[in-house]
């Protein structure tokens, strides 16, 4: 079982859709897979078409007492484990608990024979619950808007990796991923060359193309199925195929039909 997670502090990166459009991806190609929302704003819950989510049956009590996880419900073809906005509360609850950062990687090792790949999606902070998904992380998938934003976030992100790396020593970065990516604008173009020679390995980028993946989250369905074949798809499929091979991900991307 490989568990990636997908972090960033700052919101509007493309966490949420990448943890569930790569997830689908890697569950339609065979593997067997885990969605875990961390966010209580809970847009992956969302864009997924899940609705009616209880605290229990969110994290809470795993990332508050170290409980088992709660059964996840199944969608699309792939396990999730919802949020809710009263996982805020938990952020508060941790902070008194020796240990608590590590309680999601210890109820998932439980569970590492159903799985063959964990995605979380942590939440757009350096809180309590970031701390959570980052350590039970193997590896860590970074997105990076190629925008004024992405860069400004660059100093953040390399002060958190410090700081989690003096808990886990062997947690790694297995890919950054550019986001939101517009060749029209010289920005975007400057900006992705600027990553190229900051940060390594780097994603070929994925392009800002906003309708599809707006109209897919309204819809809660994957980008696969709400438009197979269409340009964002062939964009989620290249990325999978990326991830999983930087992640040590034993699957078989097959390209979507031009």
């Amino acid at each position: 079982m490989r568990t990636l997670t997908l972090f960033n502090h700052a919101g509007g990166v493309m966490k949420s859709s990448l943890t569930r459009d790569v997830g689908y991806t890697l569950a339609a190609a065979g593997q067997r897979v885990l969605l875990v929302d961390l966010d209580p704003q809970a847009n992956l819950t969302d864009w997924l078409g899940v609705t009616g989510v209880t605290r229990d049956q969110t994290v809470y009590d795993t990332a508050t007492r170290g409980d088992a996880l709660p059964s996840p419900v199944h969608v699309h073809g792939l396990d999730l484990i919802p949020s809710d906005v009263s996982l805020a509360l938990a952020e508060g609850q941790m902070m008194g608990v020796v240990g608590a950062h590590l309680h999601l990687r210890q109820a998932l090792a439980a569970w590492s024979d159903r799985y063959d790949a964990v995605l979380i999606d942590s939440p757009p902070s350096l809180g309590q619950l970031s701390i959570l998904g980052a350590l039970a992380a193997d590896h860590l998938i970074v997105p990076v808007p190629t925008r004024q934003k992405g860069m400004n976030a660059l100093a953040g992100l390399a002060e958190a990796m410090a700081t989690y790396r003096k808990l886990r020593p062997d947690l790694t970065v297995a890919l950054y991923v550019p986001t939101l990516f517009d060749a029209r604008r010289s920005h975007d173009r400057e900006a992705l060359t600027a990553l190229r020679g900051l940060l390594h390995p780097l994603a070929s980028p994925i392009a800002d193309r906003g309708a599809v993946w707006n109209d897919s989250a309204s819809a809660g369905q994957p980008v696969g199925v709400y438009a197979p074949g269409s340009p964002v798809h062939r964009d989620v499929l290249r990325v999978t195929a990326e991830i999983a091979q930087a992640a040590g991900l034993n699957v078989q991307i097959e390209e979507a039909p031009a």
